[in-house]
């Protein structure tokens, strides 16, 4: 299990004491607008429980996302598998998703994070590919995604609503996350995340300035997802 450090958050595995905020975050209409609307505190405990389930059973997952600066629970990065998803190459798909706090829109966050999760899940796991589905009219979304390298694979439907998926190769001789990773100059094994992607300082070239304080931290990758 890995817990990464951005320049900004801390992905963490979720603890007792996240659901009253985790709850809050998922009670405002306008965070869950794309998501099926508001939560119930009981809908959002059940849902941490599947959380950690999915965590035992795939070694990866939905990371708490936590800002460093405030010690703040803000929202959820990570790493989903779907059972039901059948579109593209469609064996174990893998999604990165993101649900933030409103209070936090605008700052990049959502990205800073979902380029962590993919850094982790192609670099640590050894994942093939990674999807991203949504709602057509989530530009906010779609936006993200894009920056993070994704790019329009189709439309479908899921769970009774239509979608729009994107994906990101990260097999060998394929563009994709080796093409990101390359153009932000991020080392596999040593880069500082952040929204502009800068680099761990032992492994920066002359000439760049990376970003003092951002870095990953791993222990034992997961196994798979």
């Amino acid at each position: 299990m890995a817990k990464i450090e951005t320049e900004r958050l801390w992905l963490r595995r979720w603890r007792d004491g996240d659901l009253g905020p985790y709850a809050r975050i998922c009670a405002d209409p306008e965070v869950m607008r794309y998501l099926g609307g508001p939560r119930s505190r009981e809908d959002c405990k059940q849902q941490l429980a599947r959380f950690a389930a999915h965590w035992e059973r795939w070694g990866c997952g939905l990371w708490a996302a936590e800002e460093k600066a405030s010690g703040a629970l803000v929202g959820r990065i990570g790493l989903m598998h779907h059972d039901e998803w059948h579109e593209g190459e469609g064996e174990r798909e893998v999604e990165v998703g993101w649900l933030l706090a409103r209070s936090q829109w605008g700052r990049g966050l959502a990205t800073e994070g979902a380029l962590a999760s993919l850094g982790h899940g192609f670099d640590a796991l050894g994942l093939a590919r990674v999807i991203s589905i949504v709602r057509p009219d989530n530009a906010a979304s779609r936006r993200v995604m894009e920056k993070c390298g994704l790019t329009l694979r189709g439309a479908s439907r899921f769970r009774g609503i239509d979608v729009v998926w994107y994906a990101i190769d990260g097999r060998p001789g394929r563009p994709g996350w080796r093409a990101v990773r390359s153009a932000r100059r991020l080392h596999p094994d040593r880069a500082r995340w952040g929204a502009s992607g800068a680099l761990h300082p032992q492994s920066a070239p002359a000439g760049l300035n990376p970003h003092p304080r951002a870095r990953v931290r791993r222990s034992a990758p997961g196994t798979e997802c």
